[in-house]
């Protein structure tokens, strides 16, 4: 009878930690509109210097339908560029955070559009099911259909794999890890990942430290390190020596040492915390080494 009573409490215990940690694993937030600059919540990298700033005129506030076997939502993103010059742009696609939605990262995408210039390439980030405005319900199949999307609506305006990049934070280097190394509309020709997870599995593993199986307690069965493997394009790693979220010995050392393409770039930023590492970087040279990465 004890023995029993122990198996269904483990049980109980795997079935709520796993809605815990997927609703912590998709910590979305909805928006009745975006704010950008003129949000007044808390937000990573708090309030960026001026010289950062992108003009209305290049905001560019855009829709695309995403489909997966557990329905279409229409998505919301923002395009920091002039859309007419996608044809002949290269083109930065930004998987943005577990938390909130595009506001939460407004920042993150200014100093993309600022690498190598101001607007040099093009800049797409976008939020996934659940997040912001866009509809429906996040799920790990539910952001590798929404990843799709936004490449169809990049490809629909004249991108071609040539001139694309990903680039992927954190829950974001799932659906960039995912694209690098299977087939989609567009191929990217460089991935950058900042603070990626090596899996789910070490997720759990890290947070209970339970000798559980992920399964307990989440329903995802993301594996980065895995994937990584079967990249072949140049990959640049960027993690935070402090990372308290995602640890860098158990996540981004790991992932990095699977890869095994054609040049791969690591950046162990000292100091730097999950959110923070473009601060403790250096602005200009987070924006200097991704440039240099992209370029040469």
């Amino acid at each position: 009878m004890k023995k029993e009573i122990t198996v269904l409490f483990i049980l109980m215990v795997g079935l709520t930690s796993c809605l815990r940690l997927d609703s912590q694993l998709f910590n979305s937030e909805e928006l009745s509109e975006y704010k950008f600059d003129s949000y007044t919540g808390n937000r990573e990298l708090g309030t960026l210097p001026s010289i950062y700033a992108v003009a209305d005129s290049m905001r560019n506030l855009v829709t695309f339908t995403s489909n997966s076997s557990e329905g279409a939502a229409k998505l919301y993103g923002v395009y920091l560029g002039n859309i007419n010059h996608i044809a002949t742009d290269t083109v930065i696609l930004y998987c943005h955070g577990n938390a909130k939605h595009m506001d939460n990262y407004w920042n993150r995408a200014k100093l993309l559009a600022h690498v190598g210039g101001k607007h040099r390439f093009g800049v797409l980030m976008f939020d996934y099911r659940g997040y912001g405005m866009s509809e429906g319900k996040s799920s790990e199949k539910n952001i590798y259909a929404d990843a799709e999307a936004a490449l169809k609506w990049l490809q629909s305006n004249g991108l071609t794999s040539s001139r694309l990049i990903v680039y992927g934070y954190s829950l974001g280097s799932a659906p960039s890890t995912e694209i690098a190394s299977s087939t989609y509309s567009l191929q990217p020709i460089k991935l950058l990942l900042e603070a990626p997870f090596a899996s789910s599995e070490v997720m759990v593993q890290d947070a209970g430290k339970l000798a559980l199986p992920g399964s307990y307690f989440t329903s995802a069965k993301i594996n980065n390190a895995d994937k990584i493997k079967q990249v072949k394009i140049p990959f640049m790693w960027m993690h935070g020596t402090a990372d308290s979220f995602l640890s860098i010995q158990t996540h981004g050392e790991v992932l990095y040492k699977n890869y095994s393409g054609t040049k791969g770039e690591a950046y162990r930023i000292a100091g730097a915390e999950h959110g923070d590492l473009p601060m403790v970087f250096g602005y200009n040279n987070y924006i200097n080494a991704i440039n240099d990465f992209i370029t040469k």
